[in-house]
Order: C-alpha cells, then structure tokens, then sequence
C-alpha cells in the first residue's frame, strides 16, 4: 500500500483542523535520549503527524531496558538506540525527514542539534544533569519551548519552560552543588509533593548516590501522553501552557493530580527543606 500523509493521520481531525495538522506536518522537535521515554516521545509525535525530528542518543539496547523502553527487543538488542527508533518513526511515517545523532548532545553539536527546531523534548536519563542544563540553557537563548517528564513511581511529573519565563536553572538550583546534591534538587523541583514516596515497596532498589532507581512502562507511557498533549498546545499555539514555576504530577497509584505553582522553585523555602531531608535519608 502507498503511504498517504492525509489518510494516515485523517482520524486526528476533529482533535485538529486540517490547517493545524499542516502546521504539525511542518514542525521540528528534538529529542535527546531515546530510551525510557524519549522512544515514546518519538512515536507518540510521528503518530500525531510531526514529520521532521532530530533525536540524539549514544547508547544501545540490552536486556536491562526491557521494562520501559519502547525500541528494547530481542531483535535490537546492541542496536543504536538512536537507529532503531529512526526506523520506528520511518515505519509510522516513511516520508519523515529523521537526523540522528550518534554521540548524543555534547557541547560542540548542541547548536546544530536545535538548529530549526521548534519544540525542544526532554528524554535524557533522569541522572544526566549537566548537559540537561545547558540544552535548556540553548532553547532559552535560542527562544525554543523546552519540555521534560519524569517517570516518577507510578507517576508522572511534567514541566515547561518558557523562553520568555521562568529559566531552568533559577528553577531547579543546580550550579555548583554536587552530583548528589544535584539530583536531590531535581527529584524535589520535578516532584515538590513527593507523592511517589508511597509507591515504593523495597527501599534498596532506590540509591541515589549510584545512580540507580526503579521505574515502570506505565509511568514512561504516561510521560509520553502528557509531552504528546503538551506539545500539541505549544505548536499550534492554542490552549493554556502552564510554564515553570508551574509543575503537574498525574499519579496513577493514588489516582491524583496536582499541580503546583512551586514559587521560587528550589529556593522556596518548603523546597529547600525537603532537600535537606531528602539529602539526609539518602546518606544514610
């Protein structure tokens, strides 16, 4: 059968107007990590009709991914990640113009990673804070809407950043701590309600120190509906946008939702003391 842009994506409209799934057809979206989530995030936009994309990933598949990640198979386990979710969105959508960028995002290829992009998506590994910092960093300077997710428990944490508000670092307070520190500061500014404490059932399996933590399929998949919805509203320029320091958490276990104007963000002083006491049962 001959793909058709039209008739493949015809039962979005209703959802969409005709003149917005051109504008989807148009838009570019990065994705860095294509693992836990990003892989969802992938598939989830070349569902909606998003043909061009730029995805960075240097890892493989292995066994050990099989739990969440979309891409992990038997049939490509020790494939480029990066590869195997390129030919994803080429099976959904064999027209989509894919770059892919083998060594991942470093420094010197973070320009040409956003050139032309229109929607910046958040897959990193939750413990890759640095260059997480400085991509967010770029889309501000570049005037990119940048989005992250977290699979948090059996939950999912979601914030924006606006170019025009609330920036990454001021949110999240991360220059100069330790790795640590650093990732204690972003579990507390993803999540400042820390419901997902109460989704834990075997405490050893959490330790921040060897940067290690469990999470499930559920909870990635959730990540990908809420980019999916969120991306949506950011493209086609309609809906609310809720932007940092605004954070939502839909937390399937306990069946809520909050949403919170986290004010300061890490410095609010609620925040900062859960950091202290975070810190201190993760030391001992």
């Amino acid at each position: 059968m001959t793909f058709q842009y039209d008739s493949a994506f015809s039962r979005n409209l209703g959802l969409v107007t005709v003149a917005e799934q051109n504008i989807l057809k148009s838009k570019k979206v990065a994705i860095a990590g294509v693992g836990g989530v990003g892989g969802l995030y992938a598939q989830t936009l070349a569902r909606m009709g998003i043909e061009k994309f730029h995805l960075a990933d240097m890892d493989v598949f292995e066994l050990a991914n099989f739990n969440r990640q979309v891409g992990a198979r038997m049939n490509t386990i020790g494939q480029s990640k990066v590869e195997v979710i390129k030919q994803d969105i080429l099976a959904i959508n064999p027209e989509a113009d894919v770059t892919v960028f083998n060594d991942g995002v470093t420094e010197e290829n973070l320009d040409a990673f956003l050139d032309d992009v229109d929607l910046y998506a958040d897959g990193l590994d939750f413990f890759v804070l640095d260059l997480r910092a400085k991509l967010f960093e770029r889309c501000r300077e570049k005037g990119i809407f940048a989005i992250t997710a977290g699979p948090i428990g059996l939950s999912t944490a979601l914030l924006v950043f606006d170019p025009q508000g609330m920036a990454f670092e001021e949110y999240f307070q991360l220059c100069g701590r330790s790795d640590l520190d650093k990732a204690v500061r972003f579990l507390v500014g993803l999540s400042p309600k820390l419901r997902h404490r109460h989704h834990i059932v075997d405490m050893t399996y959490v330790d921040l120190m060897a940067q290690k933590g469990p999470s499930l399929a559920p909870a990635c998949m959730a990540c990908a509906a809420v980019i999916g919805g969120e991306a949506l509203k950011i493209l086609l320029n309609r809906g609310t946008i809720n932007a940092a320091p605004w954070v939502k958490q839909f937390d399937m276990y306990e069946n809520r939702y909050h949403k919170t104007y986290n004010l300061m963000g890490n410095r609010n002083p609620i925040n900062r003391l859960k950091i202290r006491i975070v810190r201190k049962m993760v030391n001992r």
